[in-house]
């Protein structure tokens, strides 16, 4: 992170040493002039994933202001709202059995070129509980050891958008069962299964970060018996506690990572309570 950098137009208030900061002075429902959206994005360079309070939403406000940013990307197996189908409702009712997001990963990883950012809003939270975590992977990355880094220069994984090992196979459809306020849909023609760098060279920044996530599944090119050892050591060292932030949700609040360099998981620990969030994806690059 960049702690010497200055702002002008925007407040960015740290909310730990190693990842997350709050935003403050900025109305996200109004139209952003150059200035203030470049400071936004160098707070987002900064600290990987920043914070805003008390902010006034609508789907096409949010949509507005993630669309400075980049095209969107739409999530191939889940299903957005009607007349914004960009805008993916998170949502888990009183009854639901399981959250959504709730593993540590990197938005999209399953695709050519994963989603840049995600910007999420909360309509609706708990009265306690339904936090979530994120990890920052240029840390990740930069904590191991110059045998290990020399070791994985090079080496790519292969990631899946479904049946993961994890769930043993089960397709999106049969996992979401318990989930009754999420829609899946089919992925038609589009791409879910890719192979990206496990060391990932930031496009803006220039660091490298570990780029591993739930959707990783093996090393690409090996067997996953080879692969689960040394993948199992790296997913646990990537969210090591002083790696790791935790925002606490509040109606009006939202969040926007980089999916480049951080993983997130969302805490499911509200049985009985409602959540409802607005979830927005900015399309990336491919990753190097």
């Amino acid at each position: 992170m960049h702690a010497q950098t200055r702002f002008q137009e925007i407040e960015v208030v740290p909310i730990s040493p190693a990842i997350g900061a709050e935003v403050r002075g900025v109305d996200l429902a109004q139209p952003l002039g150059e200035r203030v959206l470049a400071e936004i994005r160098r707070a987002l360079l900064d600290h990987c994933v920043i914070f805003f309070r008390e902010q006034a939403l609508t789907p096409r406000t949010q949509l507005a202001f993630a669309r400075r940013f980049g095209d969107i990307h739409l999530h191939p197996f889940m299903k957005g709202l009607d007349e914004f189908p960009e805008v993916l409702p998170v949502v888990k009712t009183e009854t639901d059995t399981r959250n959504f997001g709730g593993v540590w990963h990197s938005d999209q990883m399953f695709s050519p070129q994963p989603a840049m950012g995600t910007m999420l809003y909360a309509l609706e939270v708990p009265a306690a509980g339904g936090d979530t975590l994120f990890a920052n992977m240029y840390l990740a990355y930069e904590a191991l050891s110059d045998g290990m880094r020399r070791m994985l220069d090079g080496v790519r994984t292969f990631n899946v958008g479904d049946r993961f090992r994890s769930a043993g196979g089960k397709s999106r459809q049969e996992r979401y069962q318990g989930m009754s306020g999420m829609q899946v849909k089919s992925p038609g023609n589009v791409v879910t299964e890719s192979s990206h760098p496990l060391i990932r060279t930031h496009p803006e920044t220039g660091r490298k970060a570990l780029y591993v996530g739930s959707h990783t599944q093996r090393f690409d090119g090996m067997s996953e018996e080879e692969s689960d050892p040394l993948l199992a050591f790296l997913t646990r060292h990537a969210v090591r506690p002083e790696f790791c932030c935790r925002f606490r949700w509040q109606p009006g609040s939202l969040a926007f990572w980089d999916n480049r360099c951080t993983q997130h998981h969302a805490i499911d620990d509200y049985a009985g309570s409602r959540r409802v969030m607005h979830r927005i994806t900015v399309q990336g690059d491919t990753p190097v």
